[in-house]
């Protein structure tokens, strides 16, 4: 007991040898594992995610671009007015519409 106490490091290696002789690995660095092949997974749904949001921001860019340049030429139509979102029963009246938030 006093030479464990004594030499900290020969315990540490002595554990360290028997947990691989026997491929233990401690509760500890499993945790850990795990956690990091969450992380990692986590990180790569994101860069997934991201792809394809800068796939559509560029797709709606370039409807934006084309939308304006056919307006520019008048080949597109004016857009419209916008419409009420719903209207009372009674008088006809907008409830709530896009300019009442």
């Amino acid at each position: 007991m006093a030479l464990l106490k004594r030499r900290a490091d020969l315990t540490n290696e002595f554990y360290e040898r028997v947990r691989t002789e026997k491929k233990q690995v401690p509760e500890t660095e499993e945790r850990l594992r795990e956690t990091v092949t969450k992380l990692k997974k986590t990180v790569s749904d994101q860069t997934t995610e991201i792809v394809g949001l800068c796939q559509r921001v560029t797709l709606l860019n370039l409807a934006s671009t084309v939308l304006v340049r056919e307006r520019e030429k008048g080949t597109s139509p004016a857009p419209e007015p916008p419409t009420p979102w719903t209207t009372s029963s009674r008088s006809g009246r907008p409830l709530l519409g896009p300019d009442r938030f």
